[in-house]
């Protein structure tokens, strides 16, 4: 890939930065990262996995150490609830609310519904690699910390 390249793709992350920027408002108290780790666990919950903070970690290519903070946060606003298994105590499952649910829901309906038809124009295909793609990149950097020689 040439320079020029590598710095367009880079424009591009910024620019999807800029788009997540104009996602709706949410609630007081609520972050994006609250929908993404309900939708992580919805998902989740449909494969018929008991979800773990290290799911959550794992699925979202997250640090644990963030995601329990967050998690924790979620559970002191009642968006979840996390219950020790009666096999094992020191593992800890989580389960969404219905308060949590109804946020889930709210959002995704006012949202992503809405959104869906004015995306029509990218491709299932072109989506799953600009995906790719921006994960790819994102490894390369966090593996790769370059410094500026001076």
């Amino acid at each position: 890939m040439t320079v020029e390249k590598i710095k367009a793709l880079l424009d591009a992350c910024y620019q999807a930065k800029r788009a997540r920027e104009l996602l709706p408002t949410l609630p007081k108290g609520v972050t994006s990262s609250y929908i993404q780790y309900l939708d992580a666990i919805e998902r989740l919950e449909c494969e018929g996995v008991r979800v773990k903070v290290s799911d959550i970690s794992d699925a979202l290519h997250l640090p644990r150490p963030g995601v329990t903070r967050t998690l924790g946060e979620m559970e002191d606003k009642e968006y979840l609830q996390k219950s020790a298994s009666a096999e094992d105590g020191r593992v800890t499952y989580l389960t969404i609310t219905e308060q949590g649910r109804k946020l889930s829901q709210t959002f995704n309906e006012q949202f992503f519904t809405q959104l869906a038809p004015l995306l029509d124009d990218i491709s299932d295909e072109d989506a799953e690699c600009t995906i790719r793609t921006i994960q790819a990149l994102y490894d390369v950097m966090a593996e790769r910390k370059i410094t500026l020689v001076h």
